[in-house]
């Protein structure tokens, strides 16, 4: 049975969403930064490892918008930074919980990926809003990029790390708390959805 970073096992952890099941990766590799040379296919990225996946995320920060939002400062594309920031996030959430934090975090992702979003439809000159439903694929790479964003933003001119901040931005997830800004940005999203059907 391989263990992330040699210390978490996924035994007995399971996604209860059914729609983002085949889309959460639960097996882990033994490197924990393959480059998904095991995936390729024409939705690789959902067979990709899900720790994996945010790792990938950590290393590219500051998109928003199509624009480098903010410099990443802390990590500049090296996985190894990534690396160690990722386990640090577990061990904190291990400290705080007293639970897997491979459990916490894929429950932290069930709560916090949005079901809906807004399109703009262009009809006669005017732009309307419309709310259509989310694409699994899209829902867990939302939520990921919502979390490393909230976490950045956070540690952003701050004396503490970036790991501090994104346990914290899991943890609230996990608990559905509007303290995250990835649950925050759903209930805002689903907000807005609501108001223009």
């Amino acid at each position: 049975m391989i263990k992330v970073f040699d210390r978490w096992s996924m035994e007995g952890i399971a996604v209860d969403d059914a729609g983002l099941k085949p889309y959460i990766t639960l097996e882990p590799r033994v490197a924990p930064k393959t480059g998904a040379r095991y995936a390729k296919n024409r939705f690789h990225k959902s067979r990709i490892f899900i720790v994996e996946r945010l790792i990938n995320k950590i290393m590219i920060p500051g998109h928003k918008g199509k624009k480098h939002f903010k410099s990443s400062g802390r990590t500049t594309g090296k996985a190894n930074k990534s690396l160690s920031i990722m386990e640090n996030v577990f061990t904190i959430i291990e400290k705080q919980t007293k639970e897997n934090p491979l459990k916490v975090f894929v429950k932290a992702l069930e709560n916090a990926a949005p079901r809906e979003e807004i399109i703009t439809i262009e009809y006669g000159g005017a732009r309307y809003p419309k709310a259509v439903e989310c694409a699994p694929q899209r829902r867990v790479d939302v939520v990921l990029r919502h979390m490393v964003q909230g976490a950045y933003h956070k540690s952003f001119n701050s004396k503490k790390p970036v790991d501090d901040y994104l346990a914290e931005e899991i943890l609230n997830a996990y608990r559905l708390s509007s303290g995250s800004h990835a649950i925050s940005k759903k209930l805002e999203v689903e907000r807005q959805a609501d108001a223009s059907r």
